[in-house]
């Protein structure tokens, strides 16, 4: 489908400044840096984890992303972090690599707008090489009774101008679903409106 006028001009912008504000990045920072040997980043958007990523951890990155218009960014901020990266424009429902191809999936602030989030996760562990790692970092389904309310009404209004975000998913039983156990799982409120910042991260193994 072709992307809309606001999906090429006015969402890529400000999905940008969204996700790089200073608590996003700080959450970026718990993650990225644990990648290592090849990693599958999904959902690499406009390329904001690249200043994160260790270096001397990683041999190869492939950037999963359907939203072509995000590339270009995505391309400056590789070329700025000194990364090769092989950028890959399709959505993470079916990835195109054989069986246990890399040794870290990451996926951050991605499972949201997924449309079909828990075929992707197991396309993730599909892919995932023995003794490899998923690394997570998502938003998602509040502990608080009142604040889920809020999401699933604020839902159908915010997902048409938020680029189908869901508000309310639940990240640890999408995992779970997918077959992966969750190893090391850190929640909490972000600053900011709470329908909106409650974050899931963490490193998980399959089952």
């Amino acid at each position: 489908m072709t992307p809309s006028w606001y999906e090429r001009y006015i969402l890529p912008p400000a999905l940008d400044f969204a996700c790089g504000l200073p608590m996003v990045s700080r959450q970026r920072q718990l993650i990225v840096p644990l990648a290592r040997g090849r990693v599958l980043e999904v959902g690499i958007g406009t390329g904001l984890n690249m200043p994160w990523y260790d270096k001397t951890r990683v041999t190869h990155i492939t950037g999963l992303d359907p939203a072509l218009q995000l590339h270009a960014l995505a391309r400056e901020r590789i070329a700025e972090a000194g990364l090769e990266v092989e950028l890959v424009g399709l959505s993470a429902e079916q990835i195109p690599r054989p069986d246990a191809s890399f040794d870290t999936v990451l996926v951050t602030y991605t499972l949201c707008t997924i449309a079909e989030p828990l075929a992707a996760l197991r396309e993730m562990r599909r892919v995932l090489a023995p003794g490899g790692q998923l690394l997570f970092c998502e938003h998602g389904r509040a502990p608080d009774e009142s604040v889920r309310r809020w999401q699933d009404r604020l839902q159908p209004m915010w997902g048409k101008v938020a680029g189908g975000c869901h508000l309310g998913r639940d990240i640890p039983a999408l995992l779970q679903q997918a077959g992966f156990g969750v190893a090391n799982l850190h929640t909490r409120y972000l600053p900011g409106p709470r329908p909106f910042t409650f974050h899931y991260w963490g490193e998980t193994l399959p089952a």
